[in-house]
C-alpha cells in the first residue's frame, strides 16, 4: 500500500486556486470550486468539500444536491444543465463530499481531455502503472466521518449559497435525500437547519421509514464494528474500497470513448467480478449497460441499477461483439456520460461507513436513545415547513413516499405544499438522474415545483 504522503490528485489540487472551468455539452459555464468545510476528525486539509455549479452566476435561486451511498456530484451533471435550462435564474450547485480529496482521478481526466487513451488510464489504475490504493487504515480518523460532519460540511454550501439574499433549495438522491430531511430537523448551534432552506427535494430517499431504521442495540453493534474495520464502504466487494469508483469510472470512460469497441480489455481483467462479465464478448457499451441494467445487474447493487435496455444477442454469443440496444428510460449515452466524467465524478470511491450508520440512526427524526447515543441533532421536525418534493422508484417499493408523507404528518409541511411523485415500476434508482428527459418524470415534475417556489 502507498503512503498517503505526496498524493496529488485533480480536485484536491483546486483547494489553492478559485475554481476551475470546464464546458457542458449545451455551451453553458460549468466550474468546480472548492469551499472550506467546518473542522472536523483528522488532519485539517481534509476540511473542505468541493461544489460543481451549474448555470448562471446571477441566478436568485440555488439549488443545493447531495449524492448518494458510493455516489460523487457527477451524478447530478445532466440533471444541472437540465434544470438551469428549464428553470429561469436558476443555480444548481452539487456536492462531493470531503473523502472526494482521496481520490486521484489525474489519468481519467487525461484521458477525457484526450491527452491519454482509454488503455492508458486502465493501465494506471488496474495494471500496475503508477496508481496504488490507498492504504485506508492510515485514516482511522475517518471512522467519524459521519452525520454531523456531513451536515457541518453542507451547511458551509447552503450559508455560501444564500449569500446577497439568494433563495436556496436543498434536496439529494437517495441517502443525499435522507440528509436533506436530517438538515431540516438539525439543530446547528440554536438554529433550526430548515430556516435555511425554501424547499427539499427528496429524489429516492428520505427518513421515516423510507430506508432501514437501526435501534440502539443494532447501533452499537455497527459502531463496534466499525471501531476495527475499514472506515470506508466496499460495495462490491472486493476488499478495496475504491474497486466500486475504479470500475465504474473505467467503464465509463471506455464506453464513452470507444462504445463500440470490444471490450475484451475489461472483460480479461482478472479483478472483475464474475457478475459484471457476461462470459461472451461484448463492446464497451454493452459491458456498462450489462453492469448496470436491472434486469442484469445483481440485485444486490440496486443502488447503482438503471432501466436502461438489453445486450443484443438476447443472451446469446453475437457473430461480434455484443452491442447494447437501447430499450428503457435511460440510453446507454448517458449513462456513460454520467460515469465517464472529470472533473466532477459519478462514484464516491471512498464512502465513509459512519454515514451509513447515523443515517439508520436518524430515522424516526426524533431525540431518542439512538440518536443520543450516535451525537445526532434532531430537534426541529415538529417545526419544519417548508414545500416538500419527493419521487420514489422501483428500490424501495412504496416506502419512499410513505417517508415523505410521514415527514408531513411529524412537520408543520402541509399538503397542499407537497409534491409526491411515483415513478415505481419503470424507473429504477438511477434513472430519475440519467433518464432521457422525454421520458423522465422527474425533470418533468421537479421543474414545475421550483418553479412555483423560486423568487
Amino acid at each position: 500500500m502507498a503512503n498517503l504522503q505526496g498524493r496529488r490528485i485533480c480536485l484536491s489540487a483546486l483547494a489553492t486556486s478559485a475554481a476551475l472551468a470546464f464546458a457542458s455539452s449545451a455551451g453553458a459555464a460549468e466550474k468546480v470550486v472548492t469551499m472550506r468545510g467546518a473542522p472536523a476528525p483528522g488532519p485539517a486539509k481534509y476540511d473542505r468539500v468541493f461544489v460543481t455549479k451549474f448555470g448562471p452566476a446571477s441566478a436568485r435561486n440555488v439549488l443545493v444536491l447531495m449524492p448518494g451511498t458510493v455516489a460523487g456530484a457527477g451524478v447530478f451533471t445532466l440533471t444541472g444543465r437540465y434544470l438551469v435550462k428549464k428553470v429561469p435564474g436558476l443555480q444548481v450547485w452539487a456536492v462531493d463530499r470531503r473523502s472526494q480529496a482521496l481520490e486521484d482521478t489525474s489519468m481519467f481526466a487525461k484521458a477525457l481531455s484526450g491527452r491519454a487513451t482509454p488503455q492508458q488510464a486502465f493501465d494506471y489504475y488496474l495494471g500496475g502503472g503508477g496508481y496504488s490504493f490507498v492504504d485506508t487504515s492510515a485514516l482511522p480518523f475517518a471512522r467519524e466521518w459521519g452525520m454531523k460532519v456531513a451536515l457541518d460540511d453542507v451547511r458551509r454550501v447552503v450559508q455560501a449559497a444564500r449569500r446577497g439574499g439568494r433563495t436556496v433549495f436543498l434536496g439529494g438522491h437517495s441517502l443525499g435525500a435522507s440528509l436533506t430531511a436530517a438538515y431540516a430537523a438539525w439543530d446547528f448551534g440554536g438554529r433550526p437547519g430548515y430556516r435555511d432552506i425554501a424547499g427539499m427535494i427528496l429524489i429516492d430517499g428520505g427518513l421515516l421509514g423510507s430506508f432501514d431504521a437501526y435501534n440502539l442495540a443494532q447501533a452499537r453493534q455497527q459502531i463496534d464494528a466499525l471501531s476495527t474495520g475499514n472506515p470506508f464502504a466496499d460495495l462490491i466487494n472486493v476488499g478495496v474500497p475504491e474497486a466500486t469508483g475504479l470500475f465504474a469510472e473505467i467503464g465509463g470512460v471506455f464506453a464513452r470513448l470507444a462504445p463500440t469497441a470490444s471490450a475484451q480489455v475489461l472483460q480479461d481483467y482478472p479483478l472483475l467480478p464474475d457478475r459484471f462479465d457476461p462470459g461472451y464478448p461484448v463492446t464497451d457499451r454493452g459491458l456498462l449497460g450489462y453492469a448496470f441494467d436491472r434486469d442484469t445487474s445483481p440485485a444486490e447493487l440496486s443502488l447503482i441499477h438503471v432501466n436502461a435496455g438489453r445486450l443484443a444477442g438476447g443472451g446469446q454469443a453475437c457473430a461480434g461483439p455484443c452491442d447494447w440496444v437501447d430499450g428503457g428510460v435511460t440510453p446507454i449515452a448517458r449513462l456513460a456520460a454520467t460515469f465517464g466524467q472529470e472533473p466532477s465524478n459519478g462514484v464516491e470511491w471512498f464512502f465513509p461507513r459512519r454515514l451509513t450508520i447515523d443515517t439508520n440512526g436518524a430515522d424516526r427524526m426524533r431525540q431518542n436513545a439512538v440518536a443520543r447515543f450516535l451525537g445526532l441533532r434532531l430537534a426541529h421536525t415538529a417545526q419544519i415547513d417548508v414545500p416538500l418534493y419527493a419521487i420514489q422508484t422501483d428500490l424501495a417499493g412504496a416506502d419512499v413516499l410513505g417517508g415523505a408523507r410521514n415527514l408531513i404528518g411529524r412537520s408543520a409541511i402541509t399538503r397542499r405544499e407537497a409534491t409526491l411523485v411515483n415513478a415505481d415500476p419503470l424507473f429504477a434508482h438511477v434513472d430519475p438522474l440519467t433518464a432521457a428527459p422525454a421520458k423522465n418524470r422527474f425533470f418533468k415534475t421537479i421543474v414545475p415545483f421550483l418553479k412555483r417556489y423560486a423568487r
